[in-house]
């Protein structure tokens, strides 16, 4: 396996004519790792896909299984066409939380743009779904119930939707990137035995992170499938 060192020298000649900060260099190199990792783990898991899993089809099974169960449970049996999208967000928030509990690693959660693209993508998800799935009546999730109150509606509705981008940004990465910050405090002043705890805590953290960004997004996009009254 590559050295973090190397893989990241690589990057940052790769990405020096952009004049990219050192921080945006590791979001986005960790961030192509994770890509690629995740691409093989899934050709080598459904390579040779049987009736009676095992090992790693069996673990992927799991994974993609428990997703599906929370989607249907929280969207309704019309929420499966977003399975790709949201299993796709909770795998890679989840492994991109947990790679920067490896020694020399960085998660790209960490960094603002890594969770406001992810949370951008669930902001136009939403609205697109909305707008394909009622056209022009769409705009009455905007109004409100009560007609004479409409015009204010509307604008309060706008800002609570964007306001939702957001949300799931600082969210993510607040927690992402404190955890990291404790992490390289308690590694300074007591390398072996002190982080011990903090990174148990941080494989919870993870997994709780990735879990309400993944909720999140099903409530959004399951609310814009919803009629307005």
């Amino acid at each position: 396996m590559i050295h973090p060192i190397i893989f990241l020298s690589l990057f940052k000649s790769l990405l020096a004519p952009l004049h990219i900060s050192d921080a945006g260099v590791y979001a986005i190199a960790y961030t192509w790792l994770i890509i690629l990792v995740l691409a093989g783990l899934s050709v080598v898991a459904t390579k040779a896909i049987s009736a009676v899993p095992g090992g790693l089809q069996n673990f992927m099974e799991v994974i993609i299984g428990g997703i599906e169960n929370m989607l249907v449970e929280t969207m309704g049996e019309h929420g499966r066409p977003y399975f790709p999208l949201i299993a796709t967000l909770a795998i890679f928030i989840a492994v991109s939380n947990l790679i920067g509990l490896i020694p020399g690693f960085f998660p790209p959660t960490a960094n603002i743009n890594t969770t406001a693209a992810c949370a951008v993508v669930v902001f136009v998800t939403t609205h697109v779904v909305g707008v394909k799935e009622h056209g022009f009546g769409y705009i009455k999730h905007f109004m409100g119930p009560i007609i004479w109150l409409a015009p204010m509606m509307f604008f309060i509705e706008v800002i609570g939707h964007f306001s939702r981008v957001i949300s799931l940004t600082l969210r993510l990465f607040g927690n992402m990137n404190g955890h990291e910050l404790v992490l390289m405090i308690f590694f300074g002043l007591a390398p072996f035995l002190v982080p011990m705890p903090m990174m148990m805590m941080g494989i919870l953290v993870s997994f709780i992170q990735a879990f309400v960004f993944m909720l999140l997004a099903m409530i959004y996009i399951s609310g814009s499938l919803e009629h307005a009254h």
